[in-house]
Parts: C-alpha cells; sequence; structure tokens
C-alpha cells in the first residue's frame, strides 16, 4: 500500500472537517432544543448568539497566546475545546447553562476559525488559495453532511436524546482532534509573524468589509434559522433536511465558485454576492410561505461562499509577515457589530421580524459601496481604488 504523506493542506481540510462537523450539529439542533427544552424566545436567543461573539469580538488576544505556542499546536487546542463544549451543551438544558456552555464552545470555534485562516493565508499559494479555499467549503459541507446524518441515526432512528447526540458528537470530534496531533509534524510556515497587534491605514477597505460581513452574517446565523422554526414551524427532522440541502449544494458547487472567484476577480466577486445578498434579505422581510422561506435560505448560504474572495484581496495585498496579527484582529472587527447585533434585533425581533431583515438589507448595501472600491489588481501599493462612495477615515496613526 502506497504510504500518503501527510501534507500541511491535508491537515488544514481535516482540521475543517472535524469543525464543520461537530458545529454544524450544534447549529442543527440548537433552535428547536432552546425552544423545547429551556423555553427561548427571540429575546432569550438573541441574548445567547450575542455571548456566543464575545469570544471572536476577543480574537485579538490570539496573536498574544501565540507568543505561548505554535499556530498549529493552536488550531488544534482550540479545536478540543470546541468539541468539549459542544460535548456538555446537553447536560444543561436551562437558560444559564447554555449560555455558559455556548461561551466554552465558541471560544474553541473563534480561536480556531483564526489561526486556521492565518495557516491557510501562510501555506497555500496566492495562484491556488481561491481554489483551495473553495475545496475547503466543499470538506465542510461533506462534514455537515456527516453530521446531519449522525442526528437522523441518533435522534429519529436509535430515538436517543439531544443530550445523547451532543455528547457522541463531541467525543468523536475530540478523538479526530487526538489522532491528528499524533498523526501530523510540525509544519513550518514561510515567514516569522508578528507577535503584536497590528493596524495598517492601507488595510481600511479590508477592515471595512470585513466589519460589514460580520454585522450582516448574524442576521442570517440568528434570525434567517429562527424564523423557520418560530414562523413556519420546521421540526428537527425539517430543519435538517433544508441544512442538507445547503451543504449538498455547497459541496457540488463551492469549488468551482473558488475557481470563479479566481477567474472573475475579487472586486466582482464581492458585487455579485452584496447584490445577491440585498434581494434576498428583502426577500426574507417579505416571504410568507415555508418553501420560499427555505429556497432563499439555500441561496442565501451559497452566496456566502463568495466571501472567500475577501480573504484572498487581503492575501493578496498583505505583507506576509502581518497574516496571523491581522486575522487575528480582523475576527475582531468582524465581531465588533456581531456581538451587539443579536442582542438588539432579538428585541427588535419580538414588535417587527420583517424589519429585522430590511436592516440587514442595508448592511448588504453598505458593503456593496465599499466593495466597488476594491481594484480590479488587488496587490501591495494598490490596496483600493477611488470609483467608489466611500473614501478611507484611517488616520496616519492607525499605520502602526
Amino acid at each position: 500500500m502506497k504510504h500518503i504523506t501527510p501534507t500541511p493542506k491535508a491537515l488544514l481540510l481535516w482540521m475543517t472537517f472535524v469543525m464543520s462537523l461537530v458545529f454544524a450539529v450544534w447549529q442543527a439542533l440548537l433552535n428547536n432544543f432552546v425552544i423545547e427544552k429551556a423555553q427561548f424566545t427571540g429575546a432569550e436567543i438573541g441574548m445567547l448568539q450575542s455571548l456566543r461573539e464575545i469570544p471572536g469580538f476577543l480574537a485579538f488576544t490570539a496573536i498574544f497566546v501565540l507568543l505561548l505556542i505554535r499556530e498549529q499546536a493552536f488550531a488544534l487546542l482550540s479545536l478540543a475545546l470546541l468539541c468539549i463544549g459542544v460535548a456538555i451543551t446537553g447536560l444543561f438544558p436551562e437558560v444559564l447553562g447554555l449560555y455558559l456552555t455556548t461561551v466554552l464552545m465558541s471560544v474553541g470555534f473563534h480561536y480556531f476559525e483564526t489561526i486556521n485562516q492565518s495557516l491557510t493565508l501562510q501555506w497555500v499559494d496566492k495562484k491556488e488559495t481561491a481554489g483551495f479555499m473553495g475545496k475547503a467549503l466543499a470538506w465542510r459541507s461533506a462534514a455537515a453532511l456527516v453530521g446531519y446524518g449522525s442526528i437522523w441515526l441518533v435522534m429519529t432512528w436509535l430515538k436517543l436524546d439531544y443530550w445523547q447526540m451532543y455528547l457522541i458528537i463531541g467525543i468523536l470530534g475530540l478523538v479526530m482532534v487526538l489522532s491528528m496531533s499524533l498523526y501530523y509534524p510540525t509544519f513550518e510556515t514561510h515567514e516569522v509573524q508578528h507577535k503584536k497587534v497590528i493596524l495598517r491605514k492601507r488595510y481600511w477597505l479590508y477592515y471595512m468589509l470585513t466589519f460589514f460581513s460580520g454585522a450582516r452574517r448574524q442576521i442570517f446565523m440568528v434570525f434567517a434559522g429562527f424564523m423557520m422554526v418560530e414562523k413556519f414551524g420546521y421540526s428537527v427532522s425539517e430543519i435538517t433536511v433544508l441544512f442538507l440541502i445547503n451543504y449538498v449544494v455547497n459541496l457540488l458547487f463551492a469549488p468551482a465558485i473558488g475557481r470563479f472567484i479566481g477567474r472573475i476577480g475579487e472586486r466582482n466577486a464581492l458585487i455579485v454576492e452584496y447584490i445577491g445578498l440585498i434581494g434576498i434579505f428583502v426577500s426574507y422581510a417579505m416571504v410568507e410561505q415555508a418553501h420560499m422561506a427555505a429556497a432563499l435560505y439555500v441561496i442565501d448560504h451559497l452566496l456566502f461562499a463568495m466571501a472567500i474572495a475577501m480573504k484572498t484581496y487581503f492575501q493578496k495585498i498583505a505583507d506576509s509577515k502581518d497574516i496571523a496579527a491581522t486575522m487575528s484582529v480582523s475576527f475582531t472587527i468582524n465581531h465588533i457589530a456581531a456581538v451587539v447585533i443579536p442582542a438588539l434585533l432579538g428585541l427588535l425581533w419580538l414588535s417587527d421580524p420583517a424589519l429585522v431583515f430590511y436592516i440587514g438589507a442595508g448592511f448588504a448595501v453598505c458593503s456593496l459601496i465599499l466593495a466597488t472600491n476594491v481594484p480590479r489588481n488587488p496587490q501591495p501599493g494598490n490596496e483600493f481604488q477611488w470609483i467608489g462612495l466611500i473614501k478611507p477615515l484611517a488616520s496616519p496613526k492607525l499605520d502602526s
């Protein structure tokens, strides 16, 4: 039997698989679990999601952890913490318990995503990044499909409870993380990364795109799924089927989307994404048929694959030594709005759910305006262009 040499790309893909497997099960069960077991309303789910985003807001602290530990080891430890948080979620089916286990899970999730993005941009060549990220999205989708299949097996066929499902998938994830830590050697990065918080004036457009991406994505993550359960009465099985459709679509099309971005460029890809999202959010506000809401949800999820363009745009304009520090800072920027928006819009949801989605459309409009400033050929020294409507407000003090 031919020996397969462990490679950095393979490690990135397997870590992504484990993250998606475990997180997909947590997410697919969440809305039904909190409504059935803890009697959550929009206010409580909004608060839970805001608490979930606090570790993302604090993601810049990852750069300080890297003073003590290598990025690869940090990624695996974070992945293990995510698995532990998910494993114990079902053991605390009350408001406070769910808040605490969510924060624990989220610390692992956000640190992992921060370091995983950093390692991807360091280990993968610029010419291959969009295609590789499309492939990674396909792996995420495949892992999610396995997760949803396990939900059907454990909860529908074996008739086990939520807490058992969470425990099984969390332990399985831990075993896989341990296996990776033993199998893969330590891979070196090409450039020694800065071990301090870095904000650079020339990255201002990437920072702004990241901010509005975080604000917009929260509305999809929190309220689109919640609408399916609360407004249209979707059961666990129906939500799982919807998620299965989502990930089958991504499994089939994400690699092609990655290659498509490589051909048309980041600017055009982002413009396509944001125009599509404006239409999706306005439609969410007005939809009255359950099957139409489900179709919007699938299209919405597929459009987010286009966000690969934002990462490859940064890779092309960045100093290679800035990548780890900037990924940490960008996760914090991404979560500035994310910490506040779910709780505030959760309260608004109680009186006017449609307005929540109109606000999401407004965020997409802001992103579209910013995207017109992305150059057609981004590179150091050509980070933005002035045909857009927004000009940078960054001061020279940021470039330190």
